[in-house]
Protein backbone atom coordinates (compact mmCIF):
# COMPACT_ATOMS: atom_id res chain seq x y z
CA UNK A 1 0.00 0.00 0.00
CA UNK A 2 1.21 3.43 -1.22
CA UNK A 3 1.23 6.18 1.36
CA UNK A 4 3.90 8.62 0.06
CA UNK A 5 6.99 10.10 1.34
CA UNK A 6 7.31 13.80 1.76
CA UNK A 7 4.00 14.56 3.11
CA UNK A 8 4.87 18.49 4.10
CA UNK A 9 5.78 19.28 1.05
CA UNK A 10 3.31 16.99 -1.61
CA UNK A 11 0.23 16.09 0.51
CA UNK A 12 -1.25 12.87 -0.78
CA UNK A 13 -4.76 12.51 -1.57
CA UNK A 14 -7.01 14.28 -4.49
CA UNK A 15 -8.95 17.64 -4.64
CA UNK A 16 -12.54 16.73 -5.83
CA UNK A 17 -14.72 19.28 -6.50
CA UNK A 18 -18.52 18.63 -6.55
CA UNK A 19 -20.95 19.43 -9.41
CA UNK A 20 -22.20 22.57 -7.21
CA UNK A 21 -18.42 23.80 -7.46
CA UNK A 22 -17.51 22.84 -3.60
CA UNK A 23 -14.30 21.60 -3.26
CA UNK A 24 -12.64 19.12 -0.95
CA UNK A 25 -9.22 17.64 -0.26
CA UNK A 26 -9.79 13.21 -0.01
CA UNK A 27 -6.98 11.18 0.73
CA UNK A 28 -8.02 7.64 0.65
CA UNK A 29 -4.78 6.36 2.09
CA UNK A 30 -3.59 4.38 -1.09
CA UNK A 31 -2.10 4.91 -4.78
CA UNK A 32 -4.78 1.93 -5.88
CA UNK A 33 -7.74 3.69 -3.91
CA UNK A 34 -7.00 7.20 -6.11
CA UNK A 35 -7.53 5.35 -9.51
CA UNK A 36 -11.53 4.69 -8.42
CA UNK A 37 -12.26 8.31 -8.72
CA UNK A 38 -11.74 8.18 -12.46
CA UNK A 39 -14.68 6.04 -13.08
CA UNK A 40 -15.87 2.38 -12.22
CA UNK A 41 -18.06 -0.49 -13.31
CA UNK A 42 -21.76 -0.69 -13.56
CA UNK A 43 -23.71 2.61 -12.45
CA UNK A 44 -20.34 4.26 -11.88
CA UNK A 45 -19.70 4.29 -16.02
CA UNK A 46 -21.44 7.60 -16.67
CA UNK A 47 -18.47 9.26 -14.77
CA UNK A 48 -15.72 7.56 -16.99
CA UNK A 49 -13.07 10.01 -17.63
CA UNK A 50 -10.30 7.78 -18.79
CA UNK A 51 -11.46 7.80 -22.20
CA UNK A 52 -7.87 8.59 -23.98
CA UNK A 53 -3.96 7.70 -23.34
CA UNK A 54 -3.65 11.03 -22.24
CA UNK A 55 -6.33 11.29 -19.86
CA UNK A 56 -4.66 8.50 -17.55
CA UNK A 57 -1.42 10.22 -17.80
CA UNK A 58 -2.76 13.28 -16.69
CA UNK A 59 -4.29 11.70 -13.63
CA UNK A 60 -0.64 10.48 -12.86
CA UNK A 61 0.34 14.00 -12.16
CA UNK A 62 -2.61 14.41 -9.64
CA UNK A 63 -2.26 11.23 -7.83
CA UNK A 64 0.67 10.53 -5.23
CA UNK A 65 2.94 8.97 -7.65
CA UNK A 66 3.29 12.62 -9.41
CA UNK A 67 4.43 11.61 -12.25
CA UNK A 68 5.30 14.56 -14.68
CA UNK A 69 2.65 14.04 -17.68
CA UNK A 70 3.96 12.68 -20.58
CA UNK A 71 6.44 10.43 -18.75
CA UNK A 72 5.13 7.01 -18.96
CA UNK A 73 4.17 5.75 -22.40
CA UNK A 74 0.47 4.86 -22.42
CA UNK A 75 -1.49 2.77 -25.47
CA UNK A 76 -4.91 1.98 -25.93
CA UNK A 77 -4.16 -1.10 -25.11
CA UNK A 78 -2.96 -0.08 -21.74
CA UNK A 79 -5.22 1.87 -21.20
CA UNK A 80 -7.97 -0.46 -21.50
CA UNK A 81 -6.09 -2.60 -18.93
CA UNK A 82 -6.18 -0.22 -16.50
CA UNK A 83 -9.52 0.37 -16.60
CA UNK A 84 -10.06 -3.04 -16.63
CA UNK A 85 -8.19 -3.24 -13.36
CA UNK A 86 -9.73 -0.01 -12.05
CA UNK A 87 -13.08 -2.19 -12.52
CA UNK A 88 -11.92 -5.08 -10.68
CA UNK A 89 -10.64 -3.34 -7.69
CA UNK A 90 -13.64 -1.22 -7.31
CA UNK A 91 -15.92 -4.84 -6.71
CA UNK A 92 -13.11 -6.01 -4.22
CA UNK A 93 -12.73 -3.29 -2.05
CA UNK A 94 -16.10 -2.44 -1.97
CA UNK A 95 -17.10 -5.96 -1.23
CA UNK A 96 -13.99 -6.05 1.61
CA UNK A 97 -15.42 -2.99 3.09
CA UNK A 98 -19.31 -4.42 3.41
CA UNK A 99 -17.43 -7.83 4.47
CA UNK A 100 -18.41 -9.70 1.33
CA UNK A 101 -15.80 -12.47 0.12
CA UNK A 102 -15.43 -10.76 -3.53
CA UNK A 103 -15.62 -12.28 -6.71
CA UNK A 104 -12.70 -14.89 -7.96
CA UNK A 105 -12.51 -13.26 -11.21
CA UNK A 106 -12.19 -9.92 -10.17
CA UNK A 107 -8.60 -11.62 -7.80
CA UNK A 108 -7.49 -13.12 -10.86
CA UNK A 109 -7.60 -10.00 -12.90
CA UNK A 110 -5.32 -8.34 -10.33
CA UNK A 111 -2.73 -11.35 -10.35
CA UNK A 112 -2.96 -11.14 -14.39
CA UNK A 113 -2.03 -7.31 -14.36
CA UNK A 114 0.73 -7.69 -11.55
CA UNK A 115 2.25 -10.45 -13.12
CA UNK A 116 3.90 -7.64 -15.81
CA UNK A 117 7.06 -5.78 -14.84
CA UNK A 118 6.40 -2.41 -12.13
CA UNK A 119 7.44 0.95 -12.40
CA UNK A 120 10.94 1.06 -11.12
CA UNK A 121 11.75 3.25 -8.86
CA UNK A 122 15.12 5.85 -9.24
CA UNK A 123 17.14 8.21 -7.06
CA UNK A 124 18.27 11.29 -8.79
CA UNK A 125 21.83 12.82 -8.52
CA UNK A 126 20.54 14.70 -5.47
CA UNK A 127 19.57 11.98 -3.72
CA UNK A 128 15.99 12.98 -4.10
CA UNK A 129 13.34 10.58 -6.28
CA UNK A 130 13.35 10.40 -9.86
CA UNK A 131 10.80 9.42 -12.07
CA UNK A 132 10.57 6.01 -12.96
CA UNK A 133 12.12 6.04 -16.48
CA UNK A 134 11.86 4.71 -18.96
CA UNK A 135 8.06 3.28 -18.30
CA UNK A 136 4.81 2.04 -19.78
CA UNK A 137 1.58 1.58 -19.21
CA UNK A 138 1.48 -1.58 -18.82
CA UNK A 139 4.34 -0.99 -16.04
CA UNK A 140 2.21 1.28 -14.35
CA UNK A 141 -1.21 -1.09 -14.18
CA UNK A 142 1.12 -3.71 -12.93
CA UNK A 143 2.58 -0.95 -10.16
CA UNK A 144 -1.50 -0.70 -9.54
CA UNK A 145 -2.51 -3.96 -8.62
CA UNK A 146 0.73 -5.01 -6.68
CA UNK A 147 -0.72 -1.80 -4.67
CA UNK A 148 -4.08 -3.12 -4.72
CA UNK A 149 -2.58 -6.69 -3.65
CA UNK A 150 -0.73 -5.21 -0.52
CA UNK A 151 -3.70 -2.92 0.25
CA UNK A 152 -6.27 -6.35 0.10
CA UNK A 153 -4.02 -8.94 1.97
CA UNK A 154 -2.25 -6.92 4.03
CA UNK A 155 -2.87 -5.44 7.51
CA UNK A 156 -5.40 -2.58 6.55
CA UNK A 157 -7.66 -4.85 4.69
CA UNK A 158 -10.27 -4.83 7.29
CA UNK A 159 -9.93 -1.20 7.54
CA UNK A 160 -11.24 -0.40 3.63
CA UNK A 161 -14.19 1.96 4.58
CA UNK A 162 -16.94 3.34 2.08
CA UNK A 163 -18.00 6.83 3.38
CA UNK A 164 -20.47 6.41 5.97
CA UNK A 165 -22.71 9.22 3.86
CA UNK A 166 -25.62 7.86 2.39
CA UNK A 167 -24.73 9.66 -1.02
CA UNK A 168 -21.36 8.85 -0.98
CA UNK A 169 -19.61 5.70 -2.04
CA UNK A 170 -16.22 6.26 -2.22
CA UNK A 171 -13.58 4.02 -0.39
CA UNK A 172 -11.15 4.55 1.81
CA UNK A 173 -8.41 2.80 4.49
CA UNK A 174 -8.75 3.96 7.85
CA UNK A 175 -5.60 4.61 9.24
CA UNK A 176 -6.35 6.40 12.07
CA UNK A 177 -5.14 4.94 15.26
CA UNK A 178 -8.53 3.86 16.79
CA UNK A 179 -9.85 3.11 13.36
CA UNK A 180 -13.55 5.30 14.00
CA UNK A 181 -12.70 6.85 10.16
CA UNK A 182 -16.61 7.58 8.86
CA UNK A 183 -16.33 9.92 6.08
CA UNK A 184 -14.42 9.96 2.95
CA UNK A 185 -13.33 13.89 4.07
CA UNK A 186 -14.48 15.98 6.91
CA UNK A 187 -14.44 18.93 4.59
CA UNK A 188 -17.56 17.47 2.32
CA UNK A 189 -19.81 14.35 4.29
CA UNK A 190 -18.34 15.00 7.69
CA UNK A 191 -19.28 18.28 7.40
CA UNK A 192 -22.89 17.44 5.85
CA UNK A 193 -23.27 15.23 8.43
CA UNK A 194 -23.05 18.17 11.47
CA UNK A 195 -25.05 20.55 9.70
CA UNK A 196 -27.54 17.84 9.62
CA UNK A 197 -27.72 17.00 13.20
CA UNK A 198 -27.78 20.60 14.26
CA UNK A 199 -30.39 20.96 11.76
CA UNK A 200 -32.44 18.50 13.16
CA UNK A 201 -31.09 19.39 16.63
CA UNK A 202 -33.19 22.78 16.15
CA UNK A 203 -36.32 21.25 14.78
CA UNK A 204 -36.84 19.26 18.03
CA UNK A 205 -35.38 21.75 20.49
CA UNK A 206 -35.49 25.42 19.01
CA UNK A 207 -33.33 26.89 21.86
CA UNK A 208 -30.59 24.70 20.89
CA UNK A 209 -27.16 26.67 20.63
CA UNK A 210 -26.25 27.33 17.11
CA UNK A 211 -22.47 26.04 16.15
CA UNK A 212 -20.74 29.24 15.67
CA UNK A 213 -18.36 27.34 12.94
CA UNK A 214 -20.81 25.97 11.05
CA UNK A 215 -21.50 27.36 7.40
CA UNK A 216 -24.65 28.68 6.91
CA UNK A 217 -25.59 26.27 3.73
CA UNK A 218 -22.57 23.73 3.43
CA UNK A 219 -24.70 21.29 1.57
CA UNK A 220 -24.37 21.17 -2.27
CA UNK A 221 -26.91 19.36 -3.96
CA UNK A 222 -26.46 15.66 -5.47
CA UNK A 223 -28.04 12.84 -6.30
CA UNK A 224 -30.06 11.35 -4.05
CA UNK A 225 -28.81 7.66 -5.18
CA UNK A 226 -26.03 7.64 -7.92
CA UNK A 227 -22.83 8.64 -6.94
CA UNK A 228 -21.82 12.58 -6.19
CA UNK A 229 -20.62 13.97 -9.24
CA UNK A 230 -17.53 15.87 -8.72
CA UNK A 231 -14.05 16.80 -10.47
CA UNK A 232 -10.45 16.02 -9.85
CA UNK A 233 -8.28 18.50 -9.86
CA UNK A 234 -4.85 19.57 -8.26
CA UNK A 235 -4.01 23.31 -8.52
CA UNK A 236 -5.18 24.46 -11.86
CA UNK A 237 -5.87 21.59 -13.69
CA UNK A 238 -9.27 19.84 -13.86
CA UNK A 239 -11.30 17.09 -15.25
CA UNK A 240 -14.21 15.95 -14.62
CA UNK A 241 -14.77 12.11 -12.75
CA UNK A 242 -17.32 10.85 -10.05
CA UNK A 243 -17.53 9.67 -6.71
CA UNK A 244 -20.64 9.09 -4.63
Amino acid sequence: MTDGDGAAEHPTGLVLTTAAGARFHFDPGALCLELLTTGGPGPYARFEVLHRPSDLTDWLTRSRLRLPAGTVRITEGQLGAARTLRDALWRLAADRAHGRPGDPADRAALNRAAAHPPLVPRIAPDGTAAAPLPADGAQLVSTLARDAIALLTGPHADRIRECRAHDCRLLFVDTSRPGRRRWCSMERCGNRNKVRALRARRDTDPTAPVDPIAPVDPIAPVAPVDPVQVTVAVSAPRHRTFTS
